[in-house]
């Protein structure tokens, strides 16, 4: 008979993780499968350094409640009824630890959403099967005003993670030219993401406006590498820099979360010097542990300093001077000040001319 439930201590918490042998991910490659209780360990075990990148947060809960397993149907944005879903709005029967915070869409509607105090609302939301943990980049103390500029780069089709490496050296050198620090990871796929603390005084466009400038910085330097184009068509096998990730209601997964990929890998933080030597595939629920025990939380030093985006905002309004001003919001989103036209181009090709 299967086990029921477990308890756990999470934090000084008791903590039940009911059906903890369920399998979340199957074996993959030789590995063993993953379950739930699983799940709920590794979250504990890397606790400082999943606290440092959720704490005070708003937090989306990217939910598996039935595991990652072939013919598991994710819903999205534009499409519903999966088994798989993006929880926005706090569950109910919630405990009466889990803290919120209310959010504002881009539309305008609200949501209370979980923000992670302690290690027991992780443990808690991964025993509710939550893979995934995608925070937003403002505390509750001040929800308008990020605190984090995000650096997306994100490989097309052509492209692979030893380019996205590549790319990630030239964004290093350029947060060194713009007296930055940055903390990098693995998006626990192809890509690469990169964190920079900032003052918490710019508003959602401006952030979104700063990862811009850097984007288009970055196609200066490696031309022919890197772009910035919006709709996919335009982007050819090049890293593409997704400044929307910086847009109200956007997010990105955490540092150290779960990816619902085979084999469980994980968003592992790194040292720049040994970007060029890991795959993604390295940092997983089984790998990680110990990497974390032997290394401690390599963005331990994330909160050290802010920096000013003045230095990236002159740029962007440089380049808008010259003709190149904002880029296109995604589709859901409202007409936004200053969009440009939203149409793909080969849609804009295809209608009648008058």
């Amino acid at each position: 008979m299967a086990t029921q439930y477990v308890t756990v201590d999470a934090g000084g918490r008791e903590l039940r993780v009911s059906n903890p042998d369920r399998v979340i991910f199957p074996a993959h490659n030789g590995s063993d499968p993953v379950t739930k209780l699983d799940i709920v360990n590794y979250y504990i075990a890397v606790e400082d350094g999943i606290m440092r990148a959720l704490s005070r947060r708003p937090t989306t809960l990217e939910r598996w409640p039935k595991g990652v397993h072939p013919g598991i149907v994710l819903s999205t944005r534009d499409k519903g009824g999966g088994d798989a879903f993006f929880q926005k709005r706090v569950p109910r029967g919630a405990p009466d630890y889990v803290q919120t915070a209310t959010i504002k869409f881009p539309s305008g509607r609200t949501a209370d959403e979980i923000c992670p105090t302690e290690i027991a609302v992780v443990g808690w939301a991964a025993q509710m099967g939550t893979i995934t943990f995608h925070p937003w980049p403002v505390r509750r103390e001040d929800l308008d005003d990020p605190d984090e500029l995000r650096i997306d780069l994100d490989p097309q089709p052509g492209t692979d993670f030893a380019d996205a490496v590549r790319v990630a050296g030239e964004a290093h050198a350029l947060l060194r030219d713009l007296g930055f620090t940055g903390f990098p990871k693995t998006s626990g796929g192809r890509g690469i993401h990169i964190y920079v603390r900032i003052e918490p005084r710019w508003t959602f466009t401006d952030v979104r406006h700063a990862a811009i400038a850097f984007g288009r910085e970055l196609e200066r330097r490696l031309p022919g590498e890197v772009t910035t184009k919006w709709w996919k068509e335009e982007r050819g096998e090049r890293i593409f820099v997704d400044y929307n990730q910086n847009a109200r209601d956007r997010t990105i997964a955490s540092a150290y979360s779960v990816r619902p990929k085979p084999g469980a890998p994980v968003s592992a933080p790194l040292d720049w010097d040994e970007l060029p030597r890991v795959a993604p595939e390295d940092f997983t629920v089984a790998t990680m542990p110990a990497r974390f025990a032997e290394v401690g939380d390599l963005h331990a030093a994330i909160d050290d300093a802010a920096f000013s985006l003045e230095p990236l905002l002159e740029m962007y309004e440089r380049d808008a001077a010259e003709g190149s001003g904002d880029m296109p919001y995604p589709p859901d989103y409202p007409k936004m000040p200053g969009e440009p036209k939203r149409v793909q181009p080969s849609r804009d090709r295809d209608r009648p001319r008058t």
